[in-house]
């Protein structure tokens, strides 16, 4: 039996004593010790012990986003500005599975383990994987059919297009692995469980990290393969985390353990997952597809100006998975409280969660103010660099404020609660793509693109903030 946020309400309105020692005294002795552990203790203490192993996962994202275009520029920079048209989609992908898609599944996860029903989370596990077989299937299609046409609306042409269509043909034709990897991932974060996931990102990004520059490059043994080499390296991050975390989850230590037979799409626990999955998905679709229109935006100026932006968004784009390592331990603390009817545990989980990750966006800040150092790492060319660098001032400001929003939103997630963010996230593509054209008609300069897609994320964290904060004053 679910958890939903009506429950919540009910339960809130009957909560007379704010003390949270009530339930764990009473309800909590038929739980797991794991998912006692999360209901009990300090919430801060137990947080930063639940994203430990995320921030070994985070860095390990963050060396994944900085080395595939490291890699690839060496090849030049028409091969940076293909890749860069083309990462924004395979991001696209990674950020509905894990934070959309995936978010669904721990939260649902979580809610099943926090309420004592195990077999329903069992069950949850095995609709997860069906669900992100049909996904990965569709996504295959539609970028093998329309990759190439869509890359020439953007405005590549030439090395830039051939580049793109390349990588985006190898790295498509094997996206069930960034799917599998993500939901199984999500399926331990919803347990509790933070280090199985953790160990095997950082285990993929290894891989990566090994196989890129000498399949690009024809280091040894192996052929140069150029911007196919960075597709295939690419996807042998993911095929080393899914086979390490999918062995976990088949064997008895997983708490929500796979069972083969379960792999089918049950409509009463895919409705469980996708309550919240769902839109979380299509919020994480628009920004992603936010990030490739613009993109399309910048593509007007030239290759170098797709290039220095397609560098300097990747430091944007390391916002989020950092901020998810406190956000999955947010979510898993926050899904579980609620599963428990612990809804004073659940409010100072969020709030925990947002203060951490607004301190990290003060540390983007300090790196985008030196926004030259960073590009530097991409490109020792002028032109290119002062196009990233602009991008990255108009960042510099609004960092910490980023990272309260995301954070809120991962608080949402675990509470249930996806439609008023949901709506927030059409508000925000409206201000980043509407904002963007308008700048063009009336300024045709970059600066207004930029700025655009700037007021759009900030306006989405304030009222972000502003609505968790609402949501768990009603309910705790």
């Amino acid at each position: 039996m679910s958890v939903t946020v009506d429950h919540l309400a009910a339960d809130a309105a009957a909560l007379q004593d704010p003390c949270p020692a009530s339930p764990a005294a009473t309800g909590y002795a038929s739980l797991s010790p794991r998912t006692r552990w999360l209901l009990e203790g300090s919430v801060s203490g137990r947080l930063l012990v639940l994203a430990a192993p995320n921030v070994g996962e985070a860095i390990a994202r963050i060396t994944f986003i900085i080395a595939d275009a490291f890699f690839v520029s060496w090849l030049g920079p028409e091969a940076l500005a293909g890749v860069s048209v083309v990462f924004p989609l395979l991001i696209i992908m990674q950020t509905m599975t894990a934070a959309g898609v995936g978010a669904g599944v721990s939260s649902a996860v979580g809610r099943a383990l926090g309420a004592g029903h195990i077999d329903d989370a069992r069950r949850l596990a095995g609709v997860s994987v069906a669900l992100a077989l049909a996904g990965a299937a569709l996504f295959t299609a539609l970028a093998l059919a329309g990759g190439p046409a869509l890359y020439r609306i953007m405005g590549l042409s030439g090395g830039a297009l051939e580049a793109a269509v390349v990588y985006s043909a190898v790295g498509f034709s094997g996206c069930a692995l960034i799917w599998l990897q993500n939901i199984f991932a999500n399926i331990c974060r919803g347990a509790g469980n933070m280090l199985v996931p953790a160990t095997a990102i950082v285990a993929g990004e290894l891989a990566h990290l090994g196989l890129s520059p000498t399949l690009i490059m024809g280091w040894g043994p192996f052929p140069q393969m150029g911007v196919a080499g960075a597709g295939v390296a690419f996807l042998s991050a993911y095929a080393v985390g899914s086979l390490i975390i999918g062995a976990y989850l088949l064997s008895p230590r997983a708490l929500a353990r796979l069972r083969l037979r379960a792999i089918r799409l049950d409509w009463p626990h895919v409705r469980d997952i996708m309550s919240v999955g769902l839109l979380a998905a299509i919020s994480a679709l628009l920004f992603q597809m936010a990030l490739f229109i613009v993109t399309g935006m910048v593509g007007r100026f030239g290759n170098a100006a797709i290039a220095g932006y397609g560098a300097a968004a990747r430091l944007d784009l390391l916002q989020a998975p950092i901020t998810f390592a406190f956000g999955s331990a947010v979510i898993a603390m926050v899904a579980t409280a609620v599963g428990a009817r612990d809804l004073v545990r659940a409010r100072h989980a969020a709030f925990a969660g947002m203060a951490i990750a607004a301190g990290i966006g003060l540390a983007f800040s300090i790196v985008s103010w030196n926004a030259g150092r960073w590009m530097a790492h991409f490109t020792s060319d002028p032109q290119v660099s002062r196009y990233g660098e602009l991008y990255l001032h108009c960042l510099t400001p609004i960092f910490p404020i980023l990272g309260a929003g995301l954070a809120a939103y991962f608080a949402c997630q675990g509470l249930g609660d996806i439609r008023r963010p949901f709506i927030l996230s059409v508000i925000r593509f409206v201000i980043a793509i509407g904002g963007g054209c308008l700048a063009l008609a009336l300024w045709n300069e970059v600066l207004g693109v930029y700025l655009a897609s700037a007021l759009a994320s900030f306006v989405f964290s304030v009222a972000m903030i502003v609505m968790a904060a609402q949501a768990f004053r009603r309910t705790a």
